[in-house]
């Protein structure tokens, strides 16, 4: 039991010292995430359609990636299941990256989806912590009603919400991000390392 302990402490420590000596890095990658984070929200429409070139294109370059390596491999079992697969990664790349809004439709509904299960899970979760009397609890549970409130919003608005959705929430998700890791920096820089204390 004390080795566990004295383990958790040195990877504490550890981890601590890391961060004290990198806090510029993480400073400057929060400050980058906040300025795009504020830029995705002014502007919802160019971010969601950045979101979709950037899935297009990860969608084209593993289908071709795909296609290669399975031609090299045709006699393989599933030659033709795996020409499947990377075929439709390529159609669904081109389809992205010619018509970026019929693919942002596609994954707001996806995103909506997601938002319910996430909120219904987070609120499962939050009473759970409050029988066992964990003081997280109301946050968690407020966190997943407006998990529910964000579905409910795009979905009631739908299709049109889907030119501005996943860009406004992606800003949001880079501003919060962006402001923890400039916090941690801040904090990180401040503290005392473990081998001076």
């Amino acid at each position: 039991m004390s080795t566990n302990r004295a383990e958790i402490e040195r990877l504490q420590t550890s981890l601590g010292n890391s961060l004290h000596e990198h806090w510029r890095l993480f400073l400057t990658e929060g400050i980058v995430l906040l300025i795009l984070g504020i830029l995705a929200i002014v502007v919802p429409p160019v971010a969601t359609i950045a979101v979709e070139v950037l899935v297009g294109w990860l969608l084209l370059m593993s289908g071709i990636v795909g296609l290669i390596a399975t031609l090299r491999m045709r006699q393989a079992p599933g030659f033709l299941w795996s020409m499947l697969s990377a075929v439709l990664g390529i159609v669904a790349g081109i389809v992205l990256l010619r018509w970026p809004l019929s693919g942002a439709i596609s994954l707001t509904l996806i995103l909506t989806v997601f938002l319910v299960i996430e909120g219904i899970t987070s609120i499962f979760y939050a009473l759970e912590h409050k029988r066992e009397l964990s003081g997280r609890w109301s946050l968690m549970l407020f966190s997943g009603i407006v998990d529910l409130g964000l579905a409910g919003l795009i979905f009631a608005g739908f299709p049109g919400t889907a030119a501005w959705a996943i860009g406004l929430l992606i800003g949001v998700n880079l501003v919060f991000g962006g402001s923890a890791l400039i916090a941690m920096a801040l904090h990180a820089r401040d503290a005392v390392p473990a081998a001076n204390a």
